[in-house]
């Protein structure tokens, strides 16, 4: 017997993930979607969380839960839902599924948590929006195209290997930065041209954009000081980041640094790509495995 879902808050990506689940014949509850105009075809829509909670085996909180740290990230509601209020509704019999996620409070009760925002599939799959949402701001902000453009992408992670091939496939020149040897080859093997890290400086002036994906500062006063006043700088690394953007204001250097861009350029794809993560775990928690991601980290 399928079971039931509630979904408290969020963007179109939750939309999303209770659409693809009422297709796979689960029951999903919404709450917090009373300013949003839409068809919510067979998935029930709540005015409270008491409703919404009522026959709940699963929770898939938004990513992020909250924006402020008190209240639930709810941007289609009017009326503010405070955390510790969405919490009382949660039990130990229900399981949390929620992205860069934790919670002392929950975690004491007994509730079990799972963190999809940590699972392989989801990280790969959702490198394609990012490359994507990249290449929509480069094209934006340069005045030229990015068909003969000389690119740097420094790091060669799930986004660089997305972004490099992408790039490689508008014919533009693709250089990528890397700290392992194994990684250059890879680079080299993709027809790209590789680099060290260490290298950086010294090669920055030649290039039209330069992509960042690595979460720790490698362009910083040094790097800016030997690049062109024209380089366009994208930084898509997640926090802390790895590009000096109050250097590159000193510059007078256009740096942009584009956080969570599957939730901003395809919502409905990473809603998707969401409720897939999802069902995957279920289907991992009914066979009695995990995936490696799951044992690795806490």
């Amino acid at each position: 017997m399928k079971k039931n879902f509630c979904i408290p808050g969020g963007d179109l990506r939750q939309l999303q993930v209770a659409r693809k689940l009422t297709e796979q014949g689960y029951g999903v509850s919404l709450f917090g979607f009373s300013d949003y105009a839409s068809d919510f075809h067979n998935v029930r829509l709540c005015d409270t969380l008491q409703e919404a909670f009522a026959d709940a085996d699963y929770v898939i909180l938004p990513l992020p839960c909250s924006t402020d740290g008190v209240h639930l990230n709810a941007p289609y509601r009017k009326n503010p839902v405070s955390l510790k209020e969405l919490y009382s509704y949660i039990t130990p019999q229900m399981t949390v599924f929620a992205g860069k996620f934790s919670s002392p409070a929950l975690s004491e009760r007994g509730v079990t948590i799972k963190d999809y925002f940590l699972r392989e599939e989801l990280q790969v799959l959702n490198a394609i929006p990012t490359a994507e949402g990249a290449l929509q701001v480069a094209m934006q902000e340069c005045p030229f195209t990015l068909h003969s453009s000389r690119c740097l992408i420094v790091g060669y992670g799930r986004i660089g290997k997305v972004l490099a091939r992408m790039l490689n496939n508008l014919d533009a020149n693709v250089c990528v930065a890397a700290r392992k040897r194994a990684d250059l080859a890879w680079i080299r093997a993709a027809g790209c041209l590789p680099i060290s890290i260490r290298e950086i400086g010294e090669r920055i002036a030649g290039f039209d954009i330069v992509f960042n994906t690595v979460p720790a500062m490698v362009i910083g006063k040094e790097e800016f000081k030997k690049a062109r006043k024209d380089t366009l700088f994208i930084d898509l690394a997640s926090k802390p980041g790895g590009i000096d953007f109050e250097e590159a204001k000193i510059c007078g250097i256009n740096a942009i640094w584009l956080l969570s861009l599957p939730g901003k350029v395809a919502p409905l794809t990473a809603g998707e790509i969401i409720a897939e993560t999802i069902l995957n775990i279920i289907e991992n928690q009914a066979a009695g495995t995990a995936e490696e991601s799951e044992r690795t980290n806490p």
